[in-house]
């Protein structure tokens, strides 16, 4: 099959519009990973056409990197995204937070050096800081480090991966053009990238990478009210206290407003995410063979029509569920 492809904002990159989320390989935060299984998974989406994969230094303490290295080492053509965490480890980046907290100059050069060692590639596609404050802008030395990093061929493109829920945040930087690429949470539920960031992005040429489509999990409709998770596992959090039976209501109201039932709310779901001109790629986290295959199937050039992107809109939820349950 052949993914469909999509222009990486003004990069002269093409991704396929559905890459793959690397987080849940590095098997720390989200139980029950494999590493023959998350390679398998790996090379099945490479297999089926897919050439954008997105890791991050934080993912298992590199564990990803090392995963994502060793198969873009064998595949030509595969472009990797990677992301260097907040030298003082805070997520996301708190308003007073001041640059140099976070990224300082050396700092975003020795980390990047570090994942191109676990990668085991001469050049990162694109480097990415996993936090991130509009006021930084100016502000330290990390944006020479970036051009140094540019100049040397360390890396060959510049983005910043958005704080949770955030998405105003970063439309000073967007506008400015400091970034190529922003990586940020619009999905069904959380729509307010659509309210400026996402035009902004498409009007000054830079690449949108969306995460969290799927609302880690819950828009696949596989979680019940019932469903647990393994200890050490970061969605008890995510899906503490009452939210498992709150969320049922609001998936109900979708496939009644759709017509669609509970097993085609994952398709509805990410078409809805490709719907918007200025989305690049969305990101998902596929750690078994069936659910690349079910969701490279979709990066078909096919979103939905206006009349179901209007019927979605109307489903906007403003909630924050990375905040502890009450």
């Amino acid at each position: 099959m052949t993914m469909h492809k999509r222009l990486l904002g003004n990069t002269g990159l093409l991704v396929t519009e559905i890459g793959y989320g690397a987080w849940g390989i590095g098997a720390d935060m989200w139980k029950g990973a494999q590493d023959d299984e998350s390679l398998a998974a790996l090379e099945r989406y490479i297999e089926l056409g897919g050439n954008f994969i997105d890791t991050a230094m934080g993912y298992g303490s590199g564990h990803s990197e090392k995963l994502v290295g060793q198969v873009a080492r064998k595949h030509a053509g595969t472009i990797v995204a990677t992301k260097i965490s907040p030298k003082n480890m805070e997520w996301p980046a708190a308003p007073q937070t001041t640059a140099d907290e976070a990224f300082p100059a050396e700092y975003v050069i020795q980390m990047t050096e570090a994942s191109l060692e676990r990668l085991g590639v001469p050049s990162i596609d694109v480097q990415q800081l996993h936090v991130w404050n509009d006021s930084w802008l100016g502000q330290g030395g990390w944006q020479e480090a970036v051009a140094e990093l540019k100049r040397s061929g360390k890396i060959r493109h510049f983005g910043i991966s958005i704080n949770d829920h955030q998405p105003e945040n970063a439309i000073k930087a967007v506008e400015q053009g400091v970034v190529e690429t922003v990586q940020v949470i619009y999905n069904v539920f959380d729509q307010s990238p659509a309210d400026r960031l996402l035009d902004a992005c498409f009007e000054h040429g830079v690449g949108v990478i969306v995460r969290v489509a799927l609302d880690e999990g819950s828009l696949t409709g596989n979680i019940s009210a019932g469903t647990t998770f393994p200890e050490g596992d970061w969605r008890r959090g995510y899906f503490g206290g009452n939210r498992r039976a709150e969320l049922q209501k609001h998936l109900r109201a979708i496939e009644g407003d759709l017509s669609i039932s509970t097993s085609q709310l994952a398709e509805t779901a990410l078409r809805f995410v490709l719907s918007h001109k200025a989305v690049s790629t969305v990101i998902v986290g596929m750690r078994s063979l069936r659910n690349v295959e079910r969701n490279a199937a979709l990066a078909d050039g096919n979103g939905l029509n206006a009349d179901q992107v209007a019927k979605l809109q109307a489903h906007r939820w403003d909630r924050n569920w990375y905040l502890p349950a009450e």
